[in-house]
């Protein structure tokens, strides 16, 4: 007599197709960020070999704080376009921040802690403007941010000079209690002759915070769903109006957290300040992994296009070339990292 196999044994006896086994290499390059991983140790050593002062400790703290405050930005930045958004106003933003403070604390006494919670505030105001008018309205964010990108631009310089009568801030070390902010956002911590600035902390900080936000908490989940699948995230509950705009006040923070680490650095800040720096930012995030379509990218990947960007900057100078090779390079970073990210993302898409 003939026993027949039971459904549950015969599944149990072969292997489920659906499943498939990932090399451990596979999963690694399948990681955002491992590109800028390769091209920022690539950076690093073609410099630290053509140059003598890259590697000491006086040339890295030089662009370590360029570095810093690009990542800050950077990194702010990449969360929102993983959301699947754009923000051209980031880089005026560092600037209207740190003229705010100058402004309130220099020319009309108020106190320098108050000035910096204005400041914040208003950002945190305009980056929800941002944020609300993109989801009502359904206008592209590009067109958006365009546009807050001009009025504070026009602010910073038209508004700053009926003022002041100047485009510039004077005397911020003069301000009572300048230096409890500037031992906050400022400061320099000497390391083997060489500093290493507030700002580099910060960096360090907000790349960690944004990655655990992103990896390990539901609104991380919120963050990757609507950027990938907006209207499937709405379906399935994900709060989408909230989680846009709490990322572009998530950018206005980070924009017065850079503008608050250069105005305690320098003591000064311009109404051109930050001014052309939010293509740089984006460049970051994109050579750090993130797709310009949204749903996809990394927070380290960011932080360390922004290094890459630092060491590119100060390594041209130090090598003695002429400084307008920097556009060519980061022209081809973009290209070079847009390709690989497509890649990248096509293989990871046929090997579901």
């Amino acid at each position: 007599m003939t026993t027949a196999t039971a459904p549950d044994e015969q599944a149990d006896e072969q292997a489920d197709e659906r499943v498939s086994s990932t090399s451990t290499f596979g999963r690694i390059l399948k990681r955002p960020e491992v590109g800028a991983l390769i091209a920022a140790i690539t950076v690093f050593v073609f410099f630290a070999v053509i140059t003598d002062v890259f590697v000491t400790p006086s040339g890295a703290s030089t662009w370590l704080r360029s570095a810093s405050t690009i990542g800050i930005m950077a990194v702010g930045v990449a969360l929102l376009m993983i959301g699947g958004e754009f923000d051209l106003s980031a880089g005026a933003m560092t600037g209207f921040t740190g003229l705010a403070v100058g402004v309130m604390t220099t020319e009309y006494g108020l106190n320098v802690w108050a000035a910096m919670a204005v400041a914040l505030v208003l950002a945190l105001v305009i980056g929800a403007l941002n944020g609300v008018l993109v989801m009502r309205t359904g206008l592209p964010s590009f067109i958006v941010t365009l546009g807050t990108f001009f009025v504070l631009q026009g602010i910073d310089l038209a508004v700053v000079k009926v003022l002041i009568g100047q485009v510039a801030i004077q005397g911020m070390s003069d301000v009572p209690f300048y230096d409890q902010p500037k031992a906050l956002f400022g400061s320099a911590l000497n390391v083997a002759g060489g500093n290493v600035y507030a700002s580099v902390f910060w960096w360090i900080g907000v790349t960690a915070v944004a990655t655990w936000v992103l990896l390990r908490t539901k609104v991380g989940n919120w963050i990757f769903a609507v950027g990938g699948a907006q209207t499937a995230s709405r379906q399935v509950g994900v709060p989408v109006f909230r989680t846009k705009v709490g990322l572009f006040m998530t950018t206005a923070f980070a924009g017065w957290l850079a503008g608050m680490c250069l105005l305690f650095t320098t003591s000064t800040v311009q109404s051109n300040t930050g001014v052309g720096q939010e293509f740089i930012y984006i460049i970051c995030a994109v050579v750090g992994g993130c797709l310009l379509t949204g749903g996809y990218g990394s927070a380290i990947g960011a932080a360390l296009g922004a290094l890459i960007y630092g060491m590119t900057n100060q390594g041209i100078v130090y090598a003695g070339w002429d400084n307008n090779w920097l556009k060519a390079f980061l022209g081809v970073m973009l290209l070079g990292a847009v390709l690989l990210n497509e890649w990248v993302r096509k293989r990871a898409e046929t090997s579901r």
